[in-house]
């Protein structure tokens, strides 16, 4: 009769062992997955930077000067409303 409780006790620290071992791969998986979500996002940015500035040139080289600010308030507007869908995207998910 003492071996069934020794026993079950070696069963359950095995399962919280196991649970543990389980749990820590979990936790470097998930600061993986973070970390690349960080250089990717670090990345976006650039990117969206270069972008912006390409095409800021862009304008300046084949819009005539009269209306080289109309087509920048154009185009700032258009990633202020893409940016603004996006925020609003996410709020919705993390709600």
């Amino acid at each position: 009769m003492t071996d069934a409780p020794t026993t079950d006790r070696t069963e359950q620290r095995d399962d919280r062992h196991a649970t543990d071992a389980d749990g820590g791969d979990r936790d470097i998986a998930t600061l993986l997955n973070r970390i690349a979500l960080a250089a990717l996002v670090l990345l976006a940015l650039v990117a969206a930077l270069q972008f912006y500035l390409a095409v800021s040139a862009t304008i300046d080289r084949w819009v005539v000067r009269e209306y080289r600010s109309l087509f920048r308030a154009a185009f700032n507007l258009a990633l202020l409303l893409l940016a603004g869908y996006g925020i609003s995207v996410q709020v919705r998910r993390l709600r």
